[in-house]
């Protein structure tokens, strides 16, 4: 999690987006576990090439090869998933909720804060486990951009702030 301090600076690809009377108060990248299904699927693939390789396609270079492309296009595959996850953010500014994804084809899903009536927060088994959970936004509005925020970290933590945001205490004057 990444609390801004005042004064620093949001990442790049954060700041673009951000309009210049906001102020950045939480960013954070998607939990790590997002990766888990493609670094899973590429192990089983990396086991399921080499066995095949070492026993049945031995002596078949043009059918060993083809599993080793396989194996190698699920490669490229989990390294786009690990560089879409590192420029994914989850922005909470003084005004709205943002959410970019998204590496060749940018997509920037928002929501004001004064239009969310609701939010929850879920979490699975595996997320307790590691740490993740998923926002449920509700507003007035039939169509929203941002509805839910999955894999976000520290969930309980990052609901209390964004919370406080939407619905903020009352001055009690200060004495």
């Amino acid at each position: 999690m990444r609390l801004i301090a005042p004064g620093a600076t949001p990442p790049a690809e954060v700041n673009k987006y951000l309009l210049p009377h906001e102020q950045q108060v939480i960013t954070v990248r998607r939990h790590p576990a997002v990766l888990i299904g493609p670094i899973s699927i590429t192990l089983a693939g990396l086991i399921v090439a080499a066995i095949l390789s070492d026993t049945l396609l031995r002596h078949q270079s043009t059918a060993m090869a083809l599993v080793w492309i396989i194996w190698g296009f699920l490669f490229v595959r989990l390294l786009w998933k690990a560089a879409t996850w590192a420029v994914d953010y989850f922005v909470v500014t003084s005004q709205r909720m943002i959410l970019t994804s998204g590496l060749l084809t940018r997509k920037v899903a928002m929501m004001p804060l004064v239009k969310v009536t609701d939010m929850s927060f879920r979490r699975s088994l595996l997320g307790r486990l590691q740490g993740y959970g998923e926002f449920v936004l509700e507003s007035a509005g039939q169509d929203q951009a941002l509805r839910t925020v999955e894999f976000i970290p520290y969930p309980e933590q990052l609901y209390l702030e964004v919370c406080a945001l939407i619905f903020p205490g009352k001055d009690t004057g200060g004495d």
